[in-house]
């Protein structure tokens, strides 16, 4: 994914994509006053233009002009959009963020994350599961602890693969009684962000991609 640049570049692009079009238009503008001027100076003034065709022209004239107009405003619109991208970008980069996800890259450094517990649950337990969908891990979390932590560790006693996407689940109970499951919140850094398609799309230091609505901003105190 590409950083700051590829929003400047995108901003380029669509700003030269405005340009081109307005002047197009203005170039049909200018071509239709020519004619219309012609038609009135070189009219028979014996048999002078029909008077509804004349406001017909007129009209086609101020559509035109509209066109134009909306053109304009169309680029200065795109313009902004793309300097607001830029800035948030700018605010964004190193920020430390939590990002939901049952899917979770591990690349031998230890995972750090937040559960969003219900608050009638009294009981969590996290299931790690291979790519091939078998258990690794199990453990009974400690809902007093803020963060929690899996260091690769697995059932067997062995370290996980690196370079490897496991799926993080989280099951609530209220005593014996299910409540639900859960995924983790990732504790991640904003290492690049781009614009896709108009969106802010974030990558990070976990592995994990995500929009603008989907990270939150992380305060450890």
């Amino acid at each position: 994914m590409s950083t700051v640049t590829s929003a400047t570049a995108a901003q380029s692009t669509t700003q030269a994509a405005s340009s081109a079009a307005t002047q197009q238009f203005g170039e049909e503008f200018n071509n239709f006053i020519q004619l219309l001027t012609a038609q009135v100076k070189n009219q028979d003034p014996l048999a002078p233009m029909d008077s509804t065709q004349f406001v017909e022209q007129l009209a086609t004239f101020s559509s035109l002009e509209q066109q134009v107009n909306t053109n304009s405003s169309l680029g200065s619109i795109a313009s902004l959009i793309g300097d607001l991208h830029t800035m948030f970008a700018s605010e964004w980069l190193g920020e430390t963020v939590t990002v939901e996800s049952s899917w979770v890259p591990y690349s031998g450094s230890e995972v750090q994350y937040l559960t969003n517990t219900p608050t009638d649950a009294d009981h969590a337990y996290l299931t790690v599961r291979d790519p091939e969908g078998e258990i690794v891990w199990t453990e009974e979390l400690d809902l007093e602890s803020a963060v929690h932590t899996w260091n690769g560790q697995t059932n067997s006693g062995e370290a996980a693969s690196t370079d490897t996407v496991f799926e993080f689940n989280i099951d609530f109970y209220r005593g014996t009684e299910y409540i639900g499951l859960g995924a983790p919140q990732i504790i991640t850094t904003i290492t690049d962000v781009a614009s896709e398609d108009g969106v802010l799309r974030f990558g990070t230091s976990s592995h994990l991609t995500a929009d603008l609505y989907s990270v939150s901003k992380y305060d450890a105190s």
